[in-house]
């Protein structure tokens, strides 16, 4: 398995408190040891979010990424992070205005 990142992504992660860069390092070793290891939460997303996943990198924050397969090998391509509110809610609020 090999991890890739967006642009958004590193952009999110520039940005962020420091508490949560250190948790996301540690949720992204252990993603690549055990991406079904209980911890991370690792669930498929609808919606606007269909066709990829998520893992909690906090209680709140969160790392949504999809899987690719590239030949034999599978790329996991973290797409963007935030809290549950805004990537989720936000997005839910205007859907229904």
């Amino acid at each position: 398995m090999r991890v890739k990142y967006s642009p958004l992504f590193l952009a999110i992660l520039k940005k962020v408190d420091v508490r949560i860069y250190k948790s996301l390092k540690t949720r992204i070793s252990i993603f690549i040891q055990n991406s079904s290891d209980p911890q991370l939460n690792n669930h498929a997303l609808r919606d606007e979010y269909l066709g990829y996943r998520s893992i909690d990198v906090t209680a709140d924050w969160r790392a949504v990424f999809e899987e690719i397969e590239e030949g034999e090998e599978t790329v996991v391509y973290f797409v963007t992070l935030g809290t549950h509110e805004q990537l989720f809610m936000k997005n839910k609020k205007l859907n229904e205005s």
